[in-house]
């Protein structure tokens, strides 16, 4: 066997999920023995079998990345509940196994995964949408890529209307149907810090009082912008007209066009309109939101 060999059966070994026990499985994906792949990989000593050495790193492998995703998401398990939670957590992980070396991004595809499992969160689906999707934000937000920033007077050229203005790749636009920001930040202050497993998953202490608030969000439709400034990460709610010109100018529209379109929907006279969007633009300067793309010679 080579080492190429030897490193994919071991990680197939170490990625299939725990029995409900917590234990390694008998069989693996493809139905081969684990007792089998673990004799051929790795030395028993005189204390434990392959099997049990193998089992070691299997069971650590899925503590870690519940753990981590626990630490992700704990607005989601604020909105479900902690039974609940742990399921969609297991069958997730399951469906869509770790592919990257880093833990960030153990949660990339959960809105989409969430999306295509409705009945998982039942009743709090679309909740437990808008919380996943914001928690994916912060993620982002927090780590994502961050350009030189556009000066406002940048922003101010006569030739500014055909510049197509790119937004920072740690900011995310959100068009939410409840008021999860609230949410988050009520299950952070409620919240005690939530300890890593040691041994088994169920030994991680779980704090149940950030559910409680659940039930007090109402269905309010909210705008939020998710972004790092000074290395911290903050929500900022919009109007719906400053959410609208953000999106089309992230959907790639020529500064002029993304106020045009705003403009033409506008019920407020034009000149009003126009000192209001100045004056957003001056605040998403200052907030660094912007940073340079194409010029094109024509408006889109």
């Amino acid at each position: 066997m080579n080492l190429l060999s030897i490193q994919r059966d071991m990680a197939r070994a170490v990625m299939t999920p725990l029995t409900p026990s917590e234990r390694m499985r008998n069989a693996g994906p493809d139905g081969r023995s684990q007792r089998t792949v673990a004799n051929g990989i790795i030395k028993a000593n005189d204390r434990l079998t392959s099997f049990e050495r193998l089992e070691i790193y299997n069971r650590q492998y899925w503590f870690r990345v519940l753990s981590g995703f626990s630490e992700d998401f704990p607005g989601l398990r604020a909105v479900l509940g902690d039974p609940l939670f742990d399921k969609i957590a297991q069958a997730y992980l399951r469906d869509c196994p770790s592919r990257s070396f880093s833990m960030r991004n153990i949660g990339a595809q959960l809105a989409s995964w969430l999306t295509t499992h409705p009945n998982f969160a039942g009743p709090r689906q679309q909740l437990a949408l808008d919380m996943v999707r914001l928690e994916w934000a912060e993620i982002n937000a927090f780590d994502g890529k961050r350009y030189d920033p556009l000066k406002a007077e940048d922003l101010t050229d006569t030739s500014s209307a055909k510049l197509r203005l790119k937004l920072q790749p740690h900011l995310s636009l959100l068009d939410l149907k409840y008021p999860v920001d609230d949410l988050v930040l009520r299950v952070r202050k409620d919240s005690t810090e939530v300890s890593i497993a040691s041994n088994t998953l169920s030994e991680r202490h779980k704090d149940k009082r950030s559910v409680s608030v659940v039930p007090l969000l109402k269905h309010t439709p909210i705008f939020l912008a998710v972004h790092r400034m000074d290395e911290d990460v903050y929500f900022r709610r919009l109007e719906q007209k400053e959410f609208a010109i953000l999106s089309r100018l992230r959907n790639g529209k020529s500064l002029g066009a993304a106020i045009e379109g705003v403009l033409r929907k506008s019920a407020m006279p034009d000149e009003g309109c126009l000192l209001l969007i100045q004056k957003w633009f001056q605040n998403w300067s200052a907030l660094g939101w912007f940073c340079r793309g194409t010029t094109d010679p024509t408006n889109s």
